[in-house]
């Protein structure tokens, strides 16, 4: 009942030569494309390749006796560092020593003065 009066009405053809019609609508898509494009950029891609290059320096520059976090949550002092393969000696608790590889440290603990 309600939905009759919508269907009822329809769009005029275009007639060529007269104006009307579509003739402008394709180059302001792609604008708009390039507008949200732009926009998920700087709001998505970049902050996120700025973040995934800081925690790459701090991997890098982590050294025997930092305090680190894993991505299970684990707290501990790095113990042994070896460049030549990834794996992460570190200390948990008085005697508890755990092997960790390097990308799955997610952050390192400064020392609060």
């Amino acid at each position: 009942m309600f939905l009759a009066p919508l269907f009822a009405v329809t769009a005029a053809p275009a007639i060529p030569g007269t104006g009307g019609g579509d003739s402008g609508s394709m180059p302001m898509l792609l604008v708009q494309f390039a507008v949200i494009g732009v926009i998920f950029y700087f709001l998505l891609i970049r902050p996120q390749q700025k973040e995934r290059k800081k925690l790459q320096e701090m991997l890098a520059a982590l050294k025997e006796g930092d305090k680190v976090v894993t991505t299970g949550g684990i707290v501990g002092i790095i113990t042994k560092l070896n460049d030549k393969d990834e794996v992460i000696q570190i200390t948990v608790g008085e005697s508890t020593k755990l092997n960790v590889l390097r990308p799955y440290i997610t952050k390192k603990i400064e020392k609060q003065a």
